[in-house]
């Protein structure tokens, strides 16, 4: 959930940084009845904001994204808890007939469960390790799907700038509500998504 919070984060940042950019390069209007640059001729806001905790709620697209990864953390989990199981009755059968071995064989013994409790925590981490990449994978599927079609429906709309806002984030600290467009952005985004499944 914070990795897509961080990709609608870094959205907002480079509109933002884009907004500055663009606002610092414009001359002022030569009269004051020139649209501000908050609004187009017809009075329809050039700049909106869309709630990034609905969306992130919301999203079909990023539901089955948290499903996917819950599944594969909680295979990723049983599978490793599974193989430290079975390394620890190894270790208890081995506890138990100790007694009984020779020296040797208890050296020996001892090696290959210390050679296995590597093994175990080598694979422990690569588990961990590509459970990390595939989060990361979907978080830029996530993040290009969002933005092409946040692209396109500014497009539609007729909008220059998309925001986004997120309880508790400084970077959008008040906005009208009029501005906020997202029932209509999440209603067109979950049509897109699901029109991509069939």
């Amino acid at each position: 959930m914070k990795k897509t919070a961080s990709i609608f984060t870094k959205i907002t940042l480079g509109v933002l940084l884009a907004g500055s950019i663009a606002a610092c390069n414009q001359n002022k209007p030569a009269d004051k009845t020139a649209a501000t640059p908050a609004t187009t001729a017809s009075d329809k806001p050039a700049i909106v904001y869309v709630n990034e905790d609905s969306v992130s709620l919301k999203y079909e697209y990023a539901k089955d994204m948290r499903k996917r990864l819950e599944d594969k953390g909680k295979s990723a989990q049983n599978d490793v808890g599974g193989r430290k199981q079975a390394f620890q009755r190894e270790v208890v059968e081995y506890q138990k007939g100790a007694n009984t071995l020779s020296a040797d064989q208890r050296a020996t013994t001892e090696q290959r469960l210390q050679r296995e409790s590597q093994e175990l925590q080598t694979y422990e981490q690569n588990a961990g390790a590509q459970l990390q990449s595939t989060q990361a994978d979907e978080s830029k599927k996530l993040y290009e799907k969002v933005y092409e079609f946040t692209k396109q429906y500014a497009k539609d709309n007729g909008y220059k700038m998309i925001l986004t806002f997120q309880t508790g984030s400084t970077q959008l600290l008040y906005a009208d509500k009029s501005l906020d467009i997202t029932a209509d952005y999440l209603k067109k985004l979950n049509e897109a998504y699901t029109k991509d499944k069939k």
